[in-house]
């Protein structure tokens, strides 16, 4: 990965109802919340502040946890996450919507029936690692994300080994799923578009790709670090949700994000005794190196053409 200092996104920002171009993009988060600072909706509410978006933050729970891993989770009872997004919906307008780690069937159902509602907003869902959790309340949780929440997803965003333990838990194949045969697997629940993050590549390198069922619309190669982090899955989605509020395409918010993860990855650092945590804020540490190289391009990830983002209009 490159290591040169990158500004914050030029990102334009959409306009409200009152006319101010200046207004930062409104993003609705629902995520648990994080005493560690890692991930969870610290991570969600500094990544969106960073790239220039305005986070409207929904506690759909809270984790006991460190730097290094989760002891349990406390899950909000579903009328209190639906009651604070409500709230929030009816005075301001929302421009993208991200969904995490909501702790419960029953949230999920309650953050469906509101993104049924709100069909026109995109919708960016992170599946992250519940292996801390037990068997059970895994297989209930995801049966739920994919009955109510995948066909209201615009764009799935999960590590390579999850999804593919999730979606296809029948691979029977001597090689890997590609990120095509998650997008697909993902579509069949009506999803457009998957984020495929860790695929392994030769010689300490990952590609982070772009699919839909036909084609991969595109790819980014990146080196490992040396180093576990916690709460890159975060950061990477709620940027790539917040650059879509701001206006733009898919495919240049996915590019953005990508690059701004790499960023911060490569500036992260160990707050506790545990895992790594990224820099979300890379930018604004002062600069000791010499040199002028803070508008260099990023040309760690391959363009992605422009495409729209269609609408999820399933009904419930």
């Amino acid at each position: 990965m490159t290591t040169s200092a990158l500004p914050p996104p030029d990102i334009e920002h959409a306009d409200d109802e009152s006319g101010d171009e200046a207004s930062p993009a409104c993003v609705l988060v629902f995520n648990a919340s994080d005493p560690s600072g890692a991930g969870g909706l610290t991570a969600d509410i500094t990544t969106i502040a960073s790239v220039g978006g305005h986070p409207i933050a929904v506690v759909t729970g809270a984790y006991a946890r460190d730097t290094a891993q989760i002891f349990d989770h406390f899950s909000f009872d579903d009328e209190a996450v639906s009651e604070q997004a409500r709230a929030v919906l009816e005075d301001m307008p929302v421009q993208a919507i991200k969904v995490g780690f909501v702790g419960s069937p029953e949230n999920i159902s309650a953050i469906a029936e509101i993104t049924t509602d709100y069909d026109e907003v995109p919708v960016i869902a992170y599946m992250p690692n519940l292996s801390w959790w037990t068997e059970e309340q895994i297989d209930e949780y995801l049966d739920a994300f994919r009955e109510l929440l995948l066909p209201q997803t615009s764009v799935l965003v999960g590590n390579h080994s999850t999804l593919w333990r999730w979606l296809l838990p029948d691979w029977k194949s001597d090689r890997s799923p590609t990120a095509r045969d998650i997008a697909r697997a993902a579509s069949e629940m009506g999803v457009p578009y998957t984020l495929v993050t860790g695929i392994p590549l030769p010689e300490q390198f990952v590609e982070n790709v772009l699919a839909s069922p036909q084609t991969v619309l595109g790819s980014g190669k990146f080196e490992l670090f040396d180093a576990t982090f916690s709460g890159a899955g975060d950061t990477l989605s709620a940027a790539l949700t917040a650059l879509v509020a701001s206006g733009n395409d898919l495919g240049e918010a996915t590019s953005e994000a990508l690059g701004y993860l790499d960023r911060c990855l490569d500036a992260g650092f160990r707050p506790g005794m545990g895992h790594i945590v990224p820099d979300r804020m890379f930018w604004a540490q002062p600069d000791d190196e010499d040199g002028d190289d803070d508008d260099a391009p990023i040309d760690d990830t391959a363009a992605i053409e422009g495409f729209v983002m269609p609408p999820h209009d399933t009904k419930h």
